[in-house]
């Protein structure tokens, strides 16, 4: 199987976006990918998004769930975590290894999330903005902000390509053009045209690009 493919899924009639397949091949190679460091990484980023215990928590395009049982325990006691994923693959892998009460997984895509307005107070995404086309990204950053009580926050993190040539030719020889050209500068001003405040960049190592930002308390 082309690696590309593999990690970052095929097109589906439920979304325009590509979906995640072989969730638990997929947790492996990430394994792999950062280096002996996920665990660190996924727990920063939980803390950048700003969690506290008793948060209602959205996991957007979670795959098979690695960081939505992060978020879930650090929300514990008394919140929760939510993930979703358009692939029933993902989703049904998540549910395998999850043994958190407090940790749920659900089949949706990010662009038309079932839940009303203002249900969250945190909603996070890691690594799905690049399989989606670029002309969807703003809707799905709309549906954050949508889902989002007033005064709730987001963070969306994806995949940072090497700033040398050399480096980004590696990448995409691996993982294929998606990753190699990730847009992660679009990210800012996507976040501040949806309506967010308050809005931070940064890096986490080896790999990660975040946007925090808050949704107008009114």
């Amino acid at each position: 199987m082309e690696l590309a493919r593999f990690l970052h899924g095929a097109p589906d009639s439920c979304t325009p976006g590509l979906v995640l397949r072989h969730g638990a091949s997929y947790d492996a190679f990430a394994a792999v990918f950062f280096g002996g460091r996920r665990r660190h990484v996924y727990t920063k980023l939980a803390e950048l998004s700003g969690l506290t215990a008793g948060d209602q928590i959205l996991d957007m395009g979670c795959g098979p769930g690695y960081f939505t049982r992060i978020l879930a325990g650090a929300a514990a006691p008394g919140g929760s975590a939510v993930g979703v994923d358009a692939s029933e693959e993902a989703v049904a892998q998540a549910r395998k290894v999850t043994r958190l009460a407090n940790c749920t997984f659900v089949d949706g895509v990010a662009e038309a999330i079932e839940a009303p307005d203002g249900t969250y107070d945190v909603v996070v995404t890691s690594l799905m903005m690049h399989h989606l086309p670029e002309d969807l990204r703003p809707r799905v950053v709309e549906e954050m902000f949508r889902v989002l009580r007033p005064g709730g926050r987001v963070l969306i993190a994806d995949f940072r390509p090497p700033a040398s040539r050399i480096g980004r030719h590696i990448v995409g020889a691996i993982t294929g053009p998606m990753m190699r050209n990730t847009a992660v500068d679009l990210l800012e001003p996507m976040t501040r045209t949806a309506g967010f405040e308050q809005i931070v960049t940064g890096d986490v190592r080896p790999w990660m690009h975040y946007v925090q930002a808050r949704k107008p308390a009114r």
